[in-house]
């Protein structure tokens, strides 16, 4: 699944780059980046073009696919999300909650 979000990218960045154990001056220095800039895209505060992603990517050797990507969860782990999202709400936020799932199942059946 694709990663949209600049912020996650930026994380697995600074992840990834940690990993490799180079400052974000040298990662940019690599790849050819002002400090600033490279700084910037770990935030996520920037968007960037497909050129700077491959860039980085080279610079940290590693595939574009592992900055842009992440899995999606599994569903027993979705569910078990839903499910602790649905503990915290109220009583009638549960029954709403209940009864529009159950609309939704009963939709399905028909179609």
């Amino acid at each position: 699944m694709l990663i949209f979000d600049l912020r996650a990218i930026g994380n697995k960045l600074l992840n990834i780059r940690k990993r490799t154990g180079l400052t974000q001056s040298e990662l940019a220095e690599a790849a050819n980046l002002s400090d600033r800039t490279y700084a910037d895209i770990e935030r996520g505060t920037v968007n960037m073009r497909i050129e700077t992603v491959l860039k980085i990517c080279d610079a940290l050797h590693i595939t574009p696919d592992m900055v842009l990507t992440e899995e999606a969860p599994s569903l027993p782990a979705k569910q078990a999300e839903l499910l602790a999202e649905l503990e915290q709400c109220t009583a009638q936020q549960k029954e709403t909650a209940l009864e529009l799932l159950a609309v939704y199942l009963r939709s399905l059946k028909q179609a």
